[in-house]
């Protein structure tokens, strides 16, 4: 099953510096899923000064319980991060998925 993962970073002042510091370990975790065939899709989100705001991940998972195991450890979550984080199911069409 699909999902899309909207993570918002916080907007004090030591937002970005905890998104660096947990950044290496998410991104050893974004290697790995993407190895396993889960991470569709990610991209950091900017502001209009191009600064990371947050993330955007299209990921495949069995179910949302599966899925939520996952963010139970991701880094960005662990790391206090993301301070809102959104989930939808969706659907990729095949020619997406190639």
């Amino acid at each position: 099953m699909h999902f899309i993962i909207t993570g918002r970073d916080g907007s004090d002042p030591g937002a970005l510096t905890r998104r660096m510091k947990a950044r290496e370990e998410h991104m050893r975790g974004v290697d790995e899923l993407v190895r396993e065939k889960r991470l569709l899709y990610a991209a950091a989100m900017l502001d209009e000064a191009g600064s990371m705001i947050g993330s955007t991940m299209i990921v495949d998972f069995a179910s949302r319980e599966e899925l939520d195991r996952y963010l139970k450890k991701e880094p960005y979550v662990t790391g206090d991060v993301w301070q809102s984080i959104e989930v939808a199911p969706c659907r990729i069409p095949p020619a997406f998925l190639t």
